[in-house]
C-alpha cells in the first residue's frame, strides 16, 4: 500500500498525507516541478483553487472565516517570482 499523496482534502483545505494547510511543502514543490515548463498555468490553477477554498472555508467558518490575504499567500504568494530589487546582492549591482 502507498503512502497517501499531498492533496488537498477538501472542504477543510488539509493536506491528505501531512495534515498541514494546503499545498503543504510537498504540495508546492510537487506543483513547482509538474509546472516547470509553465508558472503561467500553475497559477491559474492555484487561482481557481483559491476560488474554491474562499467558498468552501467560509461555509465552514461563515463568522470567522479565512483572511483573504493569508489565502492570497498560501495559495499563489508562494508561486510568483519574485525579482531581485535594485541594490540587493543577488540583483548584481554594488551598492
Amino acid at each position: 500500500m502507498s503512502a497517501p499523496s499531498h492533496v488537498a482534502l477538501r472542504p477543510l483545505w488539509l493536506c491528505r498525507a501531512c495534515a498541514a494547510p494546503w499545498p503543504c511543502a510537498t504540495a508546492r514543490l510537487t506543483l513547482l516541478r509538474e509546472y516547470a515548463d509553465d508558472p503561467v498555468a500553475l497559477l491559474i490553477y492555484l487561482g481557481g483553487l483559491l476560488h474554491d477554498a474562499a467558498g468552501q472555508l467560509h461555509t465552514l467558518h461563515p463568522h470567522d472565516g479565512p483572511d483573504p490575504g493569508q489565502l492570497f499567500a498560501r495559495f499563489l504568494g508562494w508561486a510568483i517570482p519574485r525579482r531581485p530589487t535594485r541594490g540587493s546582492a543577488s540583483g548584481g549591482e554594488l551598492a
